[in-house]
């Protein structure tokens, strides 16, 4: 491959996991450790709103790249793949330290404002399923599901699960009513939950 001949820090992402993949090329898994070492570790310190967390996430992540660099398909591009891993081992992460605070869909609110993971909320009435969230693809139908909602309750959960804002904190910064958070919510919440149950 003419790739072969570059600076390995001008090859591209696909380019270094099929190095990984096929030759087990230690340089190009770590070159991608450090090309995504401070963009990724911001997204999980956001995402888990814990710096020792995110850290381990990060560690977490890209040892699972490295076990599952054979299930990487030629001609897709590696950081959605990378993101989706990550997504998923945040939501591990989170529901280990989480596991007893699971979240009534039924009763259609929080423990005090203290919620869980939009995941671990969504298949929060079947425990089973939360063990079947452990692929990538699972991670990529939530981001696909949460995009097809409307506008209004697409931003309202992105402000709670992604940004990690209590429901107070996001009323202000949406200037609605801290119960029209609540219900964006509990109506979003209501439709993935749905939605999860028929494609399962």
């Amino acid at each position: 491959m003419n790739a072969t001949h570059q600076p390995i820090a001008a090859v591209s992402d696909e380019e270094l996991i099929a190095r990984v993949r096929s030759l087990d090329d230690r340089d190009a898994f770590e070159t991608l450790v450090q090309r995504y070492e401070r963009e990724l570790y911001g997204y999980l310190s956001r995402y888990l709103g814990d710096a020792q967390m995110a850290e381990d996430v990060f560690q977490a992540t890209f040892l699972r790249v490295h076990q599952k660099r054979e299930r990487f398909l030629d001609g897709h591009r590696f950081r959605p793949w990378l993101y989706a891993i990550a997504t998923r081992q945040a939501i591990d992460a989170r529901r280990r330290r989480r596991r007893h605070q699971l979240v009534s869909l039924d009763a259609g609110r929080f423990p005090g404002d203290d919620h869980g993971t939009l995941a671990d909320t969504v298949v929060a009435r079947d425990v089973l399923a939360v063990d079947r969230m452990q692929d990538a693809e699972t991670t990529a139908w939530m981001l696909e599901a949460v995009s097809k909602l409307p506008e209004p309750l697409r931003s309202t959960l992105d402000l709670v699960y992604r940004r990690g804002l209590k429901h107070r904190e996001a009323a202000v910064e949406l200037g609605i009513p801290l119960g029209t958070v609540k219900s964006r919510i509990n109506t979003a919440l209501s439709r993935l939950h749905a939605s999860w149950v028929q494609a399962n």
